[in-house]
Formats: C-alpha cells, sequence, structure tokens
C-alpha cells in the first residue's frame, strides 16, 4: 500500500483433497483404479454401519483421521483403509475397486508402489470368488506418505497489495480502421500507436512507442500502410514489421491538423495551418507531393473524400468547401452558421466533415449541431441539436445507413438513415440513441458493421455492439473497455524481492517490504521495512554492440549470465554478460521466413530452452546449447497474450487470446496429453468469454505444477496434479453412476456454488455434481474449474483444476515469490480518473 503496509492473508486452500492416483502392483499386471468423490457435509460418519453394496470383486476404503478408532466391521471381501492427512479438516471418502487374476505369487508379502506424494503398499490375503467365477484375493492397502513432495494444498499466502506503481495511461487521439484486415489503430498524446487486431477479440498485438513532442492529430491507412500526422507538421509512415518509424517528410503547411486517404489507397490529402490542402501520390517506395488545392483563408480542420475519390470536402471555422480533386478549384462554398444564441465573435468551427457515396455531406461543429447538406446545390437539408457544446468527431459505417458522432460531453450519438414515413421510400437521418461510457471529450469514434469504438480524455477506449446488427448474443455483444496494455510493464525478481515499473520514459527499481508476525486470513501484518525505492532512471546509458541499437522484447536468463534481444525479422540476439561488460554471442534465426517482430520472449530455468512469440502467430523454439532453432509450434489462430516453460518439465505453458490455454512439451516436440485432453473435452463457457487477455504466466518455486496466471480482473491457479478420477474396472463391471462420475456440465448449464450445492438435498445436489466446482472464499468470489480427463486407452492424466480469485482492484502484475509470498500489484481505475485533468463540458443534473 502507499503507507507501506505489507498485504493480506489470503486463504488458497483447495476445495477437494483427495487420493487421485493411478498404480500398477510390481512384478505383476494388477491394475487399481481410485475414484475421489466429493466432499458432502452430509455424508454419515465412520463409525456409523454402511450398507453393504460392494460386488465380490470390488474393496471398499474409507479415510479417517489418527486419532479416530473405528470398530472392525469388515467383510473378507472389504477392507478399511486408514491415511493420515495432516492438512484434512474433514475426512474425504475414497473407493477402490480392483480386479486380477491368480496373486499366488505374491501372497503373505508386502508389495510397495511409489506414487506422486505417497508410497503405496499392498498385502496379500486369502482368496476369495469374484466376478464371472474368477478366483481373486482380499488386498488390504495402506498409505504411506512421502516427505520428500509437497502436497497440493496451497495453503495461505502473504499478499504484498502493492500500489505505489503510479502507471498513468495517455488519452487516445485518433483512430483509424484497415477493413481488409480487420487492423484498428489508435494514437495516443504521447505519441505511441497501437495495432489491435478486431478479429482476434480485439487483441492489442503490437505497440510503436513515439515521443509526446510529435503529438499525433490524425491517422490514415493506405491499403496495408499506416501513415500519421500531427502539429510538427511532418507526415509519418510505419513500419508494421519492425514497430518503428520508416521515414519522416516535412508537410511544408506548418501544423498538420487533419489527414485522409482516398478510398483507393493512392492519394493522401494534407490538412495545414496555412489555409492549403496538399495531395501526395502514394508510392511503392514512399510518397510524393503532387499538388496544392486552392488555397483558402484560416487553417484546414478536417477533411474526407468522396468514395469516387473525384471530390474533397474540407471543413474550417465557419465554411465548408467543395474540392474537385482533378482540377484543385472549389466547387461549393457552403456557410455554417453559428448556433442559436451564440456571439458573433464566437465562430463556429467545423471539427469533422463526412462525405457520402449520394453526394450528401454531414458535418459537426463546435455548436453541438449535425448537420447534413445536399453536396450537388450546397443547401442544408438537416440540422441535429445534439448537444450544447462541441461535436469532435463523426463516423459513417461502410454500408452509409448509420453515422455516430462524438461530443464534449463524452457521449456517443447514433444516427440512422431510416424511412419516416411508412410505405415510402424517402428516407432521413434520425437520430435514434445515445451512448454515454466516457467521463471526458470523446476526440475519435469509429462505427464498424456491428459496434462504435470511441476513445478520448479518459484514456480508455470503448466498444460498443450495435445490438440490432448483431444476430446471436455471445460475449462479443457485451460492452467492453480497454484500460491497460496487453503486455506486462511490471518485472519482478524472485530472490531478490525486487520490483521493476516501466513508466513511458523512466524506469523505477523498488525493493519490497517486510512484515513481522502471523495473522488470521484477511487481516494486514504489522510493517518490519517498509518498501523503498533504489532507482529512477531516466537517461540512457548503452555500451551494447552495434548490432543490438533496438530490440522489441529482452530476456535473461535464470542465472543472468545471457541477455536475450528481439530483433528484427523475428531474430534474437544473443549477448553474454559480465562485470565488465557485455560481448556479443551469436544471433538466433526461425525456421520459418516470417519477418514479423517479436512479441514475447521466455527461456527455460536450466538455460536450454527459448522460446519466441511474433506477431503472425508463430512461436518459435530454440537450442541455446546448439544456438540454432529446435522445432516450432503449431500456429494456432489466435495471438499469444503470455507464455512461460515449466521449470521441472520444460513444458511451454501458452495462453492465447481467445482465452485457449496449451501445454507444449518441447523435449517432445508435440502437445502433451493434458493439453490435447483439456481441448477435446472444451474449457467453459465462463473462462472463454472474459474479454481480458492473461497477461502473465508464472509457477510455483515449491512446486511447478501449480500454474499462476492473471488478467485485469482476476488471478488464477491451475492446480495440474488434482482431478477428477475416473474409476475403470478391465471386466466393465461398473454401474451407470460411477461411469458417469462428475461428467463436465453442459453449455447451457448453471455453476452452482459450493455454499448452496451443499445446501440442497442429496438428489439435487447429484444433479448439480459436475467437474466445474465454484467457491466463493476470496474478498469477492473464487471459482474451480477441474474436468475429468480419461483417455480412450484408459490411460488417466490429471485433469485443470483452475482457480480464479476476484479482487478488489484492477491488477497490472501478479507473481508469486521463493518464500511463498505473493506480489499483487493493483491500479484502481478511481485513482486514474483522479488523476486527469477535468473535463472540459460536464453535463449537469437537469439542465
Amino acid at each position: 500500500s502507499d503507507s507501506g503496509t505489507v498485504g493480506d492473508v489470503c486463504n488458497l486452500s483447495p476445495a477437494v483433497l483427495g487420493l487421485s492416483r493411478r498404480c500398477r502392483l510390481k512384478g505383476n499386471s494388477s491394475v487399481m483404479w481410485t475414484e475421489r468423490v466429493e466432499r458432502e457435509r452430509c455424508l454419515p460418519k465412520l463409525n456409523q454401519t454402511r450398507p453393504d453394496q460392494t460386488r465380490p470383486h470390488q474393496t471398499r476404503l474409507y479415510q479417517t483421521r489418527p486419532d479416530q478408532t473405528v470398530p472392525d466391521q469388515t467383510r473378507p471381501d472389504r477392507t478399511r483403509l486408514y491415511q493420515s492427512r495432516p492438512e484434512q479438516t474433514r475426512p474425504d471418502r475414497t473407493r477402490l475397486f480392483l480386479t486380477s487374476p491368480l496373486l499366488s505369487s505374491c501372497e503373505g508379502k508386502k508389495t510397495f508402489v511409489k506414487t506422486r506424494g505417497a508410497f503405496v503398499y499392498f498385502r496379500v490375503a486369502g482368496p476369495q470368488r469374484g466376478a464371472r467365477g474368477r478366483s481373486t484375493r482380499a488386498v488390504r492397502v495402506g498409505i504411506v506418505r512421502h516427505t520428500g513432495t509437497r502436497s497440493s494444498r496451497m495453503g495461505e499466502f502473504t499478499v504484498h497489495r502493492v500500489r505505489f506503481f503510479h502507471y498513468m495511461p495517455s488519452a487516445v487521439r485518433a483512430l483509424a480502421f484497415q477493413p481488409q484486415r480487420q487492423k484498428i489503430a489508435v494514437a495516443r498524446t504521447d505519441g505511441s500507436l497501437e495495432i489491435l487486431n478486431r478479429a482476434d477479440h480485439l487483441f492489442q498485438e503490437k505497440v510503436i512507442p513515439g515521443r509526446e513532442q510529435r503529438g499525433t492529430e490524425a491517422l490514415a491507412w493506405a491499403g496495408q500502410r499506416l501513415f500519421s500526422a500531427g502539429l510538427n507538421g511532418e507526415l509519418v509512415e510505419y513500419d508494421m514489421q519492425e514497430l518503428r518509424e520508416k521515414y519522416r517528410l516535412d508537410a511544408s503547411g506548418g501544423p498538420v491538423w487533419t489527414l485522409t486517404c482516398n478510398p483507393q489507397g493512392t492519394r493522401l490529402a494534407v490538412g495545414c495551418e496555412d489555409g492549403t490542402v496538399k495531395l501526395f501520390e502514394v508510392c511503392d517506395d514512399g510518397i510524393q507531393f503532387e499538388r496544392n488545392l486552392a488555397k483558402q483563408k484560416g487553417r484546414i480542420l478536417s477533411l474526407s473524400w468522396h468514395p469516387s475519390g473525384s471530390r474533397l470536402v474540407a471543413g474550417m471555422a465557419g465554411v465548408i468547401w467543395v474540392f474537385d480533386a482533378g482540377t484543385g478549384q472549389s466547387v461549393h462554398r457552403l456557410l455554417v452558421e453559428r448556433g442559436t444564441g451564440a456571439p458573433r465573435s464566437k465562430e463556429c468551427v467545423v471539427w469533422s466533415v463526412v462525405c457520402l457515396s449520394d453526394g450528401t455531406i454531414v458535418s459537426g461543429d463546435s455548436s453541438g449541431n449535425v448537420k447534413v447538406w445536399d453536396g450537388d446545390t450546397g443547401t442544408l437539408i438537416r440540422n441535429h441539436q445534439v448537444t450544447k457544446w462541441d461535436v469532435l468527431a463523426l463516423s459513417v459505417s461502410q454500408d452509409e445507413t448509420s453515422l455516430v458522432a462524438g461530443t464534449s460531453e463524452g457521449t456517443v450519438v447514433q444516427f440512422q438513415h431510416l424511412s419516416v414515413v411508412l410505405g415510402r421510400e424517402d428516407k432521413e437521418w434520425v437520430q435514434t440513441r445515445t451512448f454515454k461510457n466516457h467521463t471526458h471529450d470523446v476526440r475519435a469514434v469509429l462505427e464498424l458493421d456491428t459496434a462504435v469504438v470511441s476513445g478520448g480524455m479518459d484514456t480508455q477506449l470503448v466498444v460498443r455492439p450495435l445490438l440490432d446488427k448483431i444476430d446471436v448474443k455471445t460475449s462479443a455483444s457485451a460492452l467492453r473497455k480497454i484500460h491497460f496494455p496487453h503486455r506486462r510493464l511490471v518485472s519482478c525478481s524472485r530472490t531478490a524481492r525486487l520490483l521493476l515499473f516501466q513508466h513511458r520514459i523512466h524506469l523505477e527499481l523498488w525493493r519490497l517490504g517486510e512484515s513481522e508476525g502471523t495473522g488470521v486470513p484477511g487481516s494486514s501484518l504489522p510493517i518490519k521495512r517498509k518498501p523503498e525505492k533504489l532507482l529512477h532512471l531516466k537517461t540512457k546509458v548503452s555500451k551494447l554492440p552495434k548490432v543490438v541499437s533496438s530490440a522489441n522484447q529482452i530476456c535473461f536468463s535464470s542465472d543472468s549470465s545471457y541477455l536475450f534481444t528481439a530483433s528484427t525479422c523475428s531474430s534474437v540476439h544473443v549477448l553474454a554478460l559480465s562485470q565488465s561488460g557485455c560481448t556479443f554471442v551469436c544471433t538466433l534465426k526461425p525456421k520459418s521466413c516470417s519477418g514479423q517482430a517479436i512479441l514475447l520472449l521466455t527461456a527455460s530455468d536450466d538455460g536450454k530452452w527459448l522460446a519466441a512469440a511474433n506477431a503472425d502467430h508463430e512461436v518459435q523454439v530454440y537450442n541455446l546449447q546448439k544456438r540454432k532453432a529446435y522445432c516450432t509450434v503449431p500456429v494456432y489462430s489466435s495471438g499469444v497474450t503470455a507464455m512461460s516453460i515449466n521449470p521441472a518439465t520444460n513444458n511451454l505453458f501458452m495462453v492465447h487470446a481467445d482465452q485457449q490455454i496449451f501445454e507444449f512439451s518441447l523435449e517432445q516436440k508435440q502437445y502433451t496429453d493434458w493439453s490435447r485432453l483439456v481441448h477435446r473435452k472444451g474449457l467453459h463457457p465462463q473462462w472463454l468469454e472474459r474479454d481480458t487477455p492473461v497477461t502473465n504466466v508464472t509457477f510455483s518455486p515449491r512446486n511447478p505444477a501449480h500454474v499462476i496466471l492473471h488478467d485485469m480482473y482476476m488471478f488464477c491457479i491451475i492446480d495440474q496434479t488434482l482431478c477428477s478420477v475416473v474409476v475403470r474396472v478391465v471386466y466393465n463391471c461398473l454401474s451407470s453412476h460411477e461411469r458417469s462420475s462428475q461428467p463436465l456440465p453442459e453449455r447451457n448449464s448453471q455453476l452452482v456454488n459450493q455454499l448452496t450445492l451443499r445446501s440442497l438435498p442429496e438428489k439435487e445436489r447429484r444433479a448439480h455434481s459436475h467437474a466445474f466446482k465454484i467457491c466463493k472464499t476470496f474478498k469477492h468470489k473464487s471459482w474451480i474449474l477441474c474436468p475429468a480427463l480419461l483417455g480412450p486407452d484408459g490411460v488417466l492424466v490429471p485433469a485443470v483444476v483452475v482457480k480464479l480469485f476476484s479482487l478488489l482492484q484492477e491488477l497490472l502484475f501478479v507473481e508469486l515469490l521463493e518464500d511463498q509470498s505473493l506480489v499483487v500489484i493493483e491500479r484502481p481505475l478511481l485513482d486514474i480518473t483522479a488523476q486527469l485533468p477535468p473535463p472540459v463540458r460536464q453535463k449537469k443534473f437537469a439542465t
């Protein structure tokens, strides 16, 4: 916290405990399967007599604490099991089903089988008659905990709730949409550019850094090439593969206020401070000045091409000009009157114009009016007063049936081209809806086919779906707000307890505080040492080799002896680090011919593997010992948002923008059985419908089977060792209830909370009992996903047990330190809103 208090204590113990192992008798072909049954409040006590419903070939086992004594009520075919579980507070019930041929060779002997976390020993007793007349023997079973392996229980964490990372996003200044590849370009006031892939769940694929002194005022796509212009009077084209500026060109007209490209993608029109509209031809190797249109008095603030490319409309203070793009001369001059009651000294500024295919011109001005003009005659058709303040931006849909306007009140107003009189073909532009999703000025809007994208001074990007254009209601039909970047801004040292914060133009290095004593879950611990700011780095001090003059991503090896930097054409430079400096070692080049930039880098703890994900959704794996490309992960349709290599198994764990999870074995060059079966069963819709991508994946230092990942609103723990064990007998003698033990929920089923489930009658509880467990235990909510996985050959694979914890504040970063303390970096949105400048216009109630 800001006062230096070190965190809360939260209980992360799992809701389901029990034995879930597959064992094979040593020296024999017998197979034992166990089935974990969820703990229920209504279970009868262990010392009560239970009716015997077992079959001759089955053995039933029960668990109890060491201090409990149970009278021996066993039968020849039934045996009791006593297991010591120090962490268990309530008895679990476990069933054992055994079938085998004759075990005469093992009679009277103990056979030990080592499993994960336990030794299981068997003592063969006297013979019994089994199913189908086969001779079987009752087996006494005992379990001894293996102290060298940590239990799957997650226990309690000391949580460092960090709020001294004062990250502040920049305001949205301009938007541009590329319909062929469904890309949205976002320009911010700090000069940076963001590229979002609308086809991939609006994932922020690329970020091009910039300078605040070169603030962008306008964006334009020319085919697949992106251009920008700003008040410094320069035109910039960007290299979308290397994520940097390609070149700059002076427009020679003073500050540039607006920029637009014709629908054919061959000409750029630039509106300048000196009143000229300059045309540039888009060439293969750049842009070339073509001509100036007729110069006017005053600055050109807005431009719009006619869809045919023959005319160009320009908005200024108090007037709208229509130019012939071929001759460069003006065709019409449209006078824009001041609003009602406005003083004569105040001019009406035309902030935005749109030209439609039928010649209609729509303008938005500083008087709060959206005006519709006849472009052929230059007359005003209709005037819509949408606000008392400014209309700053306009955007029309591709089919020209809908139009949206952004205002300085923070509202977005929609207009539709509708028939006013029933049965008549005459249509008019009618104001239909008003959206209020911003607190400050809306500086840019985009109307897509099914949604409206808007951004402004409140720094958030809002995607508002148009429900009348959506046939099927899905997660895409929900309101979405993008606040934080889809990448990590924090780096953590687990052993040194250091945090590195990435700001826009500087870095901060902090040391975490320490606490003393213990407390109950949810309580604050006393402070022993406050957090300390160690470094504030603004200047660039570099003695790196020339080959690594710039990098998109950097990554250190686990022992800090090597530095990996992402370079151009998806290649990676390797540098050796020492106290004296760094030396260039080699360049790792991918097997593919992709020239896209690398977005993510991760290295294994043993220093053998390096994985790199690029913007083409490719994940390249390199062998650092041989220093060459090793393999390529199968390309998936969605981009990788976070990935990490498991330190115990060297499996690459990846999370994609569509919320799918994959685990790839680097040694076997294929997806693991766990990953294949998870996707065969499918993840629950509530998991897949989340609209914030996972930005970090890590593993527990003491138990690498615990995968920790988080997004903006939650963090979750995936325990790959816990699973819903499915029982199988060689002779296929199970009842129908046992065959369908803990099935996966249907897509339209409801995920019932565990507390609610326990209060239901037993019959209803069984009906709602499936592999998806919900448990509200931490602050707001947590839910568990554990699909039961059993391959067609009967091989049991650990399933997914996911614990999701919804925190009070928005998350930037979550990491688990070596001492099992949890670092949670929060950035409340209310703090960001409090640091924003006051809105220029703010509507008050009843006004």
